[in-house]
Order: C-alpha cells, then sequence, then structure tokens
C-alpha cells in the first residue's frame, strides 16, 4: 500500500484529489483502507473504481470484463463462471461508466490531432433502430469517442464533432466523412472560438483557420458500390494532400481507418454486426459497453500498425510494439485490463466557498496551502 498516489475523495475536503501532500495515512491494512489527516475520514483503496463494494475477487471480476470487452456472450460468461445473469450486466454497467470517466480525463484533452474521419454504425436494437457515430485519430489509430441516437440527424453529429473539437488544438487539421451533409454544417458551426469584445452580450464567434473537410461519397447501384466521388467541402486540396501525407492516412481522401474500426467494433459487439440474429436489449447499456470496448481499445490492444523498430547495434533490431493510446503520448506502457479498471480519476479540486467580509487567518492559510 503506497499512501503517496493515493487522494481524498471526500468533496467537503480541501485536500480532495491532491496527491505527495502527505496528507494520506494507511487506517488499516487488510481491508485497505487509507485516512485524510486533513478532513478525518477514513476511505477505501477501491473507491472510484469498478470493484468498489462488491464482494466478488478483483481477479474474477476481470476476467469477466476483459471477455466482455473482446466479444464473449454473457450466457457463455454465466455458463462458465455460474454468476447470475444480473451480476454480470451490472458489473458490464460498472466497468463501461468506469472506463468513459477514464476516456474522459486522459483522451479528451486538447492535442494535434492533424487527420480524424468520422462514421456512423446502424444497431439493430429489439423494437428500435439506434444509431453509433465515432471518430479515429489516423495517425495514432486513436479512438476519440463515440455518441449513440435514436435518429441518424443533426444532433447526433454535432455531438460528435463536439468530442472531436474538445481533444483538439486550433491547428491544421483535416475531417474525412462520409456523404451525410450534416457534417458539414455541424463541423463549420461548432469549430469556432468567441472574440474577446468589451461590449455587453453573446461574442463574435470566430471559425478555425485550416480546418480542411474532405467528403468521401459512395455510389451505389443497387447494393454494389460503382464509383467513389472524392472532394473538398471546405478547404484546399494542398493542405489536405499535405497533412494525409503527415499523418500517413494514405494519398487520397478516405475513410478507411474508421471502417477498420467499425470491424473491429462489430466483432466484439454482437448488434453492431451488419448480418447477425443479435439484439440490443436495453438501449441505455450501449453507451457504457461501447467505452469498455473502445477503451480496452485505446490502453489494453497493441497495434501491428504502429510498432516501431528499435535497432540493437549489429544484431539487427526488434520491433516495439504500441497501442493507440501509447502512439498519442498519453500513456508510457501498455496497460492491462486490471491496471484500466484500477485507474482512479481524480476528483476536482476544492475551491473555497462564498465568504462574505473578512476572512480569518486560519481560512487564508487553508486557501493558500490548497489552492496554489
Amino acid at each position: 500500500m503506497d499512501s503517496q498516489t493515493q487522494f481524498c475523495t471526500n468533496m467537503a475536503c480541501p485536500a480532495r484529489g491532491k496527491t505527495g501532500e502527505k496528507n494520506i495515512i494507511i487506517h488499516s491494512r487488510k481491508p485497505e483502507r487509507y485516512k485524510c489527516t486533513v478532513c478525518g475520514k477514513t476511505f477505501s483503496a477501491k473507491a472510484g473504481t469498478p470493484f468498489y463494494r462488491l464482494h466478488h475477487s478483483i481477479d474474477e471480476v476481470t476476467c469477466v470484463t476483459t471477455l466482455i470487452a473482446y466479444g464473449c456472450p454473457v450466457q457463455a460468461i454465466v455458463a462458465a463462471f455460474q454468476i447470475d445473469e444480473r451480476t454480470v450486466k451490472e458489473w458490464q454497467r460498472r466497468s463501461g461508466e468506469h472506463c468513459q470517466r477514464v476516456h474522459e480525463h486522459l483522451i479528451q484533452q486538447p492535442q494535434d490531432l492533424v487527420h480524424v474521419q468520422a462514421d456512423e454504425i446502424r444497431v439493430k436494437a429489439q423494437g428500435r433502430v439506434l444509431w453509433l457515430a465515432m471518430a479515429l485519430m489516423v495517425s495514432t489509430r486513436l479512438w476519440l469517442g463515440g455518441v449513440v441516437s435514436q435518429h441518424r440527424d443533426e444532433s447526433l453529429i454535432r455531438e460528435l464533432v463536439g468530442l472531436i473539437q474538445s481533444s483538439a488544438l486550433a491547428r491544421p487539421l483535416l475531417i474525412c466523412v462520409d456523404g451525410l451533409r450534416s457534417y458539414v454544417t455541424a463541423i463549420q458551426a461548432i469549430f469556432r472560438s468567441p472574440l474577446p469584445a468589451r461590449k455587453r452580450g453573446r461574442p463574435r464567434l470566430i471559425p478555425w483557420p485550416d480546418i480542411q473537410i474532405g467528403r468521401v461519397i459512395k455510389q451505389y447501384q443497387g447494393k454494389r458500390v460503382m464509383n467513389v466521388l472524392r472532394k473538398m467541402a471546405q478547404g484546399s486540396e494542398d493542405i489536405a494532400h499535405a497533412l494525409l501525407a503527415k499523418s500517413k492516412g494514405g494519398t487520397k481522401l478516405n475513410t478507411a481507418y474508421i471502417e477498420r474500426l467499425n470491424a473491429t467494433f462489430r466483432s466484439r459487439l454482437a448488434s453492431l454486426a451488419r448480418r447477425s440474429r443479435a439484439l440490443l436489449k436495453n438501449p441505455e447499456t450501449l453507451t457504457p459497453l461501447v467505452y469498455l470496448i473502445g477503451s480496452v481499445y485505446n490502453f489494453c490492444s497493441e497495434h501491428k500498425s504502429l510498432r516501431l523498430k528499435l535497432w540493437i547495434g549489429e544484431r539487427g533490431y526488434r520491433w516495439v510494439r504500441r497501442t493507440p493510446a501509447m502512439a498519442a503520448g498519453v500513456t508510457g506502457h501498455c496497460w492491462s485490463v486490471k491496471e484500466l479498471l484500477l485507474f482512479r480519476v481524480p476528483v476536482p479540486a476544492w475551491t473555497p466557498p462564498k465568504h462574505r467580509g473578512r476572512r480569518s487567518a486560519v481560512e487564508k492559510a487553508l486557501i493558500q496551502r490548497w489552492c496554489s
């Protein structure tokens, strides 16, 4: 047990979310509990993880979660481990919501995306049809997130473009999409920043410079693709080809990389397959399940196209395998599923409450120590 890597989870504590402040001590070793010397509260080492207050072992829950993330049917897990189906569904929900928090904390951070591809998948649910829209950073194969909606409309695309914008820096960016017109209007509306002004009211929104939008439109005859039309909806072809070369995403506009990612998700989630009898019974379980699969893909799955050569003198070289998160610089090693589930997302830092009048010396010292 290492108390220096732990942080207080009490939302009323001034030291919440801070590590290395020497305010966390070991309270009990057998149940693995820590104590915060600032607020006096104790907390479990499993707080903030899917294992919190579970009566099963960590290894068993991790094994079941790994099987779910790689597409094993729930009925097979119930038959093999003799666990109630409702328990498996609860573990799936807990793990998915935890992975979504990890994704928002580590992946949705501003970075130079260079080249992004987006697409939608039709999801077969019981009595209805859902749509799953996802985005991918081409140079690192990093999954940027997904959005679920009942309709394939502009609100779905706007939410997906918002996820891309939250992970992007204001630098030259190529976004390749299919023939859905909503992508162009959503990108032009969301990739804007407010211009500071000394006037009251809503500030003027300035479009981001060098946002290139490429469209790949497939023309069908029956069910066969007869022609593929590639054109720029916004920006210059020369800049787009330069960004393609920088990201190593081909020599012409394409959506091949997001379609390969779609195939990966279809292989791990039966309700996404094109020709399958599997149906999604509860639509509320789709988002946690998608983030579980996507986080395991980002942090725990080594991608063959991302490996690098490591030269070892006269002996030649060996391949260094990398995950999408390693290629993007988010982590330095390949995570195990257990490490992913045990990762604790820090809580927001403490802010002093509103105060009328002068603050006392004790309150000033408290604010200076924990808000600096």
